[in-house]
């Protein structure tokens, strides 16, 4: 019997630290303004602004995106997201040289996705 008495090791999750930092980096999340690149189809790409304030009028900051950098863009709503920022093309780094210049963003704030 008294080899049987073995002590079986509890279930070890190794992921869960990190789903413990997800939950709280998701509400710190909200901070940052995310700038990524979606490709679509040859050479052709979109370009997405998420997580400015809601206090900033969306339109306004993609009118003046569109005449500085040459572009067509849309606001989109989406279900998860909030409103998103398309612009035509690889405008990652315009964007957030753009939304440091204008005070909208501090530079620390903001992530940039994408090759």
């Amino acid at each position: 019997m008294s080899d049987l008495d073995i002590q079986i090791p509890t279930a070890f999750d190794p992921f869960s630290e990190a789903n413990a930092g997800d939950s709280g980096a998701a509400a710190g999340s909200k901070d940052y303004v995310h700038v990524r690149i979606q490709q679509r189809n040859g050479r052709k790409s979109l370009t997405t602004v998420q997580g400015l304030k809601k206090e900033f009028s969306y339109n306004k900051i993609l009118k003046d995106l569109k005449k500085e950098f040459c572009c067509n863009g849309t606001v989109v709503q989406d279900p998860e997201l909030g409103q998103v920022i398309q612009l035509q093309g690889d405008q990652r780094k315009n964007v957030s040289n753009f939304l440091v210049q204008a005070g909208i963003v501090k530079k620390e704030h903001i992530k940039i996705h994408g090759f």
